[in-house]
């Protein structure tokens, strides 16, 4: 099975003018194969990382002040779409090993998160439902788990990565350009719901209650991967670094005499939609869902590769969700929630999220209308 990178949702640059290049490489449709899955080559590539990690932190400290850093990009297909790490560094050698090592873990995660790869822990897990087996999951796969179903439970259900056989069906749906059979949206409905995933903290064992549960991660799996990445360049001694995966990007430090890493947000594909703003940011993540490039028309109407977990209905409300957010996890999955209840409710959950701040543009009916938490405004760049 493939995966078609799209255009991402926002420029990306350090620094004074947009770096529009690497949008406009990712805006070609290019189709990546998964690695089949196996354990032992698993094992290998994990110890491969760690053996990396300590062999060069234990000869390279943070650099001294007066240290000259210059600057690396490196870019690389994993999880399906296209991967960029950007990072600052006293060598060409430190830092094409940081890179090798960030894109290394990158890779383990998609191999155990993977819902394309039959052999993923994921897909085996899948698997399992109805069974009434606990199955024991390691400790990747367990964190990213366990934060979803916490944020299914606060959202409501928003948040659910058990939405798998909906997912299928509006895969399908878009390849034969047809909305998905009523009758296999209701068979697809008796599979879906966070309430039938049960986890057991003492143990790290997950049972899915139900039979023919598919579970699907990429509503967080990608926000995740990008912090590991992150905080193994971090180990490596780079605290100035990017790494973007589609319309997700985690930062450290800004780069050298910078005050942050410079972000264009994009708008939406309206007559009407204002200019372009600018942020600057580091040491926290953005994330950006909408429907601009993945979607769904028949007869006129929009319908977002974005489901409604609660529905199973592709969102319909032409929005663009900024999320920023201590973390790429968090950002990732939270504008999802936002998608799902809408600007109101979506704004009102974030404003209970400690550290996050949001934005949405939408268009409904040719009217444009943007919201903001009033934390978004501190990220603005500032002349």
């Amino acid at each position: 099975m493939s995966l078609v990178i799209q255009r991402g949702f926002f420029f990306v640059a350090d620094f004074d003018t947009p770096f529009a290049s690497y949008v406009e490489a990712a805006g070609a449709q290019v189709a990546w194969r998964f690695p089949s899955f196996k354990r032992s080559q698993l094992l290998i590539q994990q110890a491969g990382i760690w053996l990396l990690l300590l062999v060069t932190a234990s000869c390279a400290s943070h650099p001294r002040s007066d240290t000259v850093l210059t600057r690396y990009e490196y870019q690389r297909p994993e999880m399906g779409m296209a991967f960029r790490i950007v990072l600052y560094s006293p060598s060409q050698m430190a830092a094409d090993k940081a890179a090798e090592a960030g894109f290394a873990r990158i890779k383990q995660l998609n191999d155990i998160m993977s819902d394309y790869d039959e052999e993923s822990e994921l897909s085996k897990l899948s698997r399992s439902s109805g069974t009434g087996q606990e199955v024991p999951v390691r400790d990747d796969l367990w964190f990213v788990l366990n934060r979803a179903q916490q944020l299914a439970e606060r959202s409501g259900g928003a948040f659910d990565v058990t939405v798998g056989p909906y997912v299928n069906l509006w895969r399908r749906a878009r390849r034969q350009h047809q909305l998905p059979d009523p009758d296999r949206l209701a068979r697809a409905r008796e599979a879906v719901g966070y309430q039938h995933v049960r986890l057991n903290p003492s143990r790290h064992t997950v049972e899915l209650l139900v039979p023919n549960m598919k579970l699907d991660l990429g509503g967080i799996a990608k926000g995740y991967a990008i912090n590991e990445a992150l905080k193994i360049l971090r180990g490596l001694g780079i605290d100035r670094a990017l790494v973007e995966g589609g319309g997700d990007v985690g930062v450290s430090e800004p780069p050298p005499g910078k005050k942050g890493w410079r972000f264009e947000l994009s708008s939406l594909d309206a007559s009407n939609a204002p200019p372009a703003r600018f942020l600057s940011l580091k040491n926290t993540a953005i994330s950006t869902s909408g429907d601009l490039y993945q979607r769904l028309e028949i007869d006129g109407k929009r319908y977002s590769h974005i489901i409604d977990p609660r529905t199973g209905i592709g969102l319909t409300n032409h929005t663009l969700v900024n999320v920023i957010a201590p973390d790429s996890t968090t950002a990732d999955s939270l504008t999802k929630v936002i998608s799902v209840l809408g600007p109101e409710r979506g704004l009102q959950f974030i404003e209970h999220t400690p550290g996050v701040a949001a934005r949405v543009m939408r268009d409904p009916g040719g009217k444009l209308e943007v919201y903001e938490t009033p934390r978004f405004s501190r990220f603005y760049q500032r002349n």
